[in-house]
C-alpha cells in the first residue's frame, strides 16, 4: 500500500484516517538529514507524554545514547535499523493492520522511502486502582480484586508466587471492535482435552462485539436452556489461582474485572474462599448453612403454600388456630398472598440494585419495612407470611454466587406454582424434575451435580464438608488432571 514517496504516501494516509478528529499527523526531518518522516497516532489513547519525550527525542535529538542522524547522505533504511534497535514493534504495508492499530493508542512512524510503517507501542490504558471486591466481600482473605485492565489482572495472577506451569493464552475476539482475551490454566496440572474444548469454543465465537465476560459465558455454555450458570464468574485472584490448581481453566477478558472459571459444579457455587481460609470446623459449619439457605430459599414459601391450601391435617392444631387467626382479614388464597409479597421483595432488590449506594440500601430495608407493616394492617397478607417471605429473602442473601441466587429467586415462583396446583405432590414433582435436570446437565463434559453424581466418594472430603486441609491431598477426579495429588 505504501510505495514510498513522501507526499503521495501522506495524502494516502489523510485518506484512510481523515475522517477521524482524534488522529494526529505529526511531520519532521530525521537530525539533519534530507530524509522525512511522519508519527501518526490518536490523541486520548495515544501516551503524548511518551510520544513527545521519547519518541521524538530519539528522533531528532543527537545524544550519545541514542542514534545519530549527522550525515545528510544517511538512507532510510540505516535509519529504520536503528529505530529498530531501540524500540519494540512491527513493520506493515497492510492498512487493514496498522489503521486499527493506530485508532487504538499505536503511533504509526513512517520514514520516507519505505514502503510500510512501523508501530509503536504507545498505548496509554486508563484504569481504575487495585480495590476490594464488591459482589465476594470476605472477612478473612486477600482484600485484591481484579479491574478492568486484563494486563493488570494476568499480572495479579502472576504474583500469587512463582510457578513456571501457569500458561497465558491470548486470543483476539469480537468480529468488529476487537478484544483481548486471555486463557490461564496450569499446564502440568489441566487436562489437555479440556484445555483444547475451552479453545475450540472461543474460536467459535462470532459476534462484532464483546462488553463483558457475560457475553463469553453465553457464548460458550454447553446448555443455554438451562436457567443454571455453567461457567462460574469471580471478581478475586485468589479463587481463580484455587481453580487453576485443581485442573480448571480461567478466561479473561479485557475491558471487565469479572474472570469466569471452567468447568463448574453446582457445590463450587455454594462455596467461598473463606471456607478454607477458616478453621476446618467453622468452615464445615457455615458450609452447610448455604446449603441449608439454598433449599430454603427455594422451598419455604412453597411449603406454606402446599400446607395451608391441600395439608391442615399436618400442621400441628395448635399453629392452625394461630395461622387461622392471622388469616382471618387476609382475602387472598395463599398463592396471590405469597405472590403480592415475593414480587414487591424483588422489586425492592433491584430497586436498591439501581439506586446510588448511599440511599439503595437504606431504601431497601425501609421500604421492605414499611410495605410489610402496611400490607398486613390493611389485611392483604398474613403477618406469618410477611415472615416466611422475610426468612426467604434473608436465606437468598446467604447465597455466595450471585447468579446463582437469580436462579433459585426464579425456581421458587416455580415452585410456589407447582405447590398451589397439587400441594406437597406438586412439589416433590417439581423436585424430581429439578433433580432430573441437575443430573443431565454438564459443565465442559464434567457433571453438575458431580462428585455427589457420578459418585465419587474419594471427592466427598469437600463436597458438603470441608475436611482439614491435611486430609485433602488429591485433586478432584472429575477433572482428571495431569497431575491428580495435590501434597506427596
Amino acid at each position: 500500500m505504501f510505495t514510498g514517496d513522501y507526499q503521495h504516501d501522506l495524502e494516502l494516509v489523510r485518506q484512510e484516517l481523515g475522517q477521524h478528529a482524534d488522529v494526529r499527523i505529526r511531520k519532521f526531518s530525521f537530525g539533519h538529514t534530507a530524509v522525512r518522516g511522519a508519527m501518526i497516532y490518536a490523541t486520548g489513547v495515544s501516551d503524548r507524554t511518551l510520544i513527545d519525550q521519547h519518541l521524538r527525542q530519539l528522533l531528532l535529538k543527537d545524544e550519545d545514547e541514542v542514534p545519530s542522524f549527522e550525515s545528510t547522505a544517511v538512507s532510510s533504511d540505516e535509519i529504520t535499523n536503528q529505530v529498530l534497535s531501540f524500540h519494540d514493534g512491527m513493520e506493515t504495508n497492510d492498512w487493514k493492520v496498522w489503521k486499527p492499530k493506530v485508532l487504538a493508542g499505536y503511533t504509526a512512524l513512517w520514514i520516507e522511502g519505505r514502503a510500510a510503517v512501523y508501530l509503536l507501542d504507545t498505548v496509554t490504558r486508563k484504569s481504575r486502582t487495585i480495590e476490594e471486591p464488591v459482589s465476594e466481600a470476605l472477612v478473612r482473605g486477600p482484600r485484591v480484586g481484579f479491574t478492568e485492565s486484563i494486563s493488570d489482572n494476568t499480572a495479579l495472577l502472576r504474583q500469587h508466587g512463582e510457578n513456571g506451569d501457569l500458561i497465558l493464552l491470548k486470543f483476539q475476539v469480537g468480529s468488529r471492535v476487537k478484544k483481548e482475551l486471555v486463557i490461564a490454566y496450569m499446564g502440568d496440572i489441566a487436562n489437555p482435552t479440556l484445555v483444547e474444548e475451552v479453545k475450540s469454543r472461543i474460536y467459535r465465537i462470532d459476534l462484532d462485539y464483546l462488553a463483558e465476560s457475560g457475553y463469553v459465558e453465553q457464548l460458550i455454555e454447553d446448555n443455554f436452556l438451562s436457567p443454571f450458570p455453567q461457567v462460574q464468574s469471580t471478581e478475586r485472584p485468589d479463587r481463580v489461582i484455587s481453580a487453576l490448581l485443581d485442573g480448571r481453566v480461567a478466561i479473561l477478558l479485557d475491558g471487565t474485572p469479572f474472570a469466569l472459571i471452567a468447568p463448574v459444579t453446582f457445590t463450587m457455587l455454594l462455596q467461598s474462599p473463606e471456607d478454607y481460609y477458616e478453621r476446618w470446623i467453622p468452615g464445615t459449619f457455615i458450609r452447610l448453612l448455604r446449603f441449608f439457605t439454598a433449599f430454603a430459599s427455594v422451598l419455604i414459601p412453597a411449603l406454606y403454600i402446599s400446607f395451608i391450601s391441600f395439608h391442615q391435617g399436618l400442621i400441628p392444631t395448635e399453629l392452625v388456630i394461630s395461622i387461622i387467626e392471622s388469616r382471618q382479614s387476609v382475602p387472598f388464597p395463599a398463592l396471590l398472598e405469597a405472590l403480592i409479597m415475593e414480587i414487591s421483595i424483588e422489586i425492592l432488590r433491584e430497586a436498591g440494585l439501581r439506586l446510588p449506594k448511599p440511599i439503595g440500601p437504606a431504601m431497601g430495608i425501609v421500604g421492605g419495612l414499611i410495605i410489610g407493616q402496611a400490607a398486613v394492617q390493611a389485611g392483604i397478607v398474613s403477618p406469618i407470611m410477611v415472615i416466611v417471605v422475610a426468612v426467604t429473602a434473608i436465606s437468598s442473601f446467604a447465597i455466595p454466587s450471585y447468579n446463582l441466587g437469580i436462579t433459585l429467586r426464579i425456581l421458587r415462583f416455580l415452585a410456589m406454582f407447582s405447590a398451589a396446583i397439587f400441594g406437597l405432590y406438586g412439589l416433590i414433582l417439581f423436585f424430581l424434575l429439578l433433580c432430573s435436570h441437575l443430573v443431565r446437565l454438564e459443565s465442559f463434559g464434567v457433571p453438575y451435580v458431580s462428585p455427589a453424581v457420578p459418585y465419587r466418594l474419594r471427592d466427598w472430603k469437600d463436597l458438603f464438608f470441608r475436611l482439614p486441609l491435611h486430609m485433602m491431598k488429591r485433586r478432584p477426579g472429575m477433572l482428571h488432571p495431569k497431575d491428580p495429588v495435590r501434597k506427596s
